[in-house]
């Protein structure tokens, strides 16, 4: 048994799987770190809002909020134990998924240009057939005589 795990283990396709997975986390923290680090601010300035401060409170806390109307961060709420709704860490997400995506997307789009650039054009089949002059039948190309009408045909 220990003998077909290191077999399984050892074959290329799994290799280049979990090759494929380390890259792909790597990459996601990459874009994650992209749209909260980059891309969240720049729209949080455009839009005036941070999205990772959009929330709604299900429930208060055991500690109320300091001025007595509504936490101001989602830190300052899930430290006084409310339930909130994090709409706004959502909203990281999809844009998060969006990013991978298009990047997905565009990387697929390079790997099938160069593809086709790379291969070979496809002969054209041989010709097998030819048209009989006097019925327009397709006739085997080294027939004498034509199936169909029974008129002679040239040769040469």
């Amino acid at each position: 048994m220990l003998k077909e795990f290191k077999e399984f283990i050892m074959r290329g396709n799994v290799m280049d799987m979990a090759v494929g997975i380390i890259i792909g986390a790597a990459f996601g923290a990459i874009v994650s770190s992209l749209v909260k680090d980059i891309i969240t601010p720049v729209i949080g300035l455009i839009f005036k809002a941070d999205f990772t401060n959009l929330f709604w409170v299900m429930r208060d806390g055991t500690t109320p909020p300091l001025d007595g109307e509504a936490y101001r961060t989602l830190a300052e709420a899930q430290a006084a134990g409310a339930v909130t709704m994090n709409y706004g860490n959502f909203i990281n997400y999809i844009i998060t998924f969006l990013i991978v995506a298009f990047v997905i997307f565009m990387l697929i789009r390079w790997v099938n240009r160069l593809r086709r650039a790379t291969e070979k054009p496809k002969e054209a089949p041989a010709v097998t057939t030819k048209d009989c002059p006097f019925c327009l039948s397709a006739i085997p190309i080294k027939a004498t005589r034509c199936p169909n009408c029974t008129s002679e045909l040239k040769t040469g």
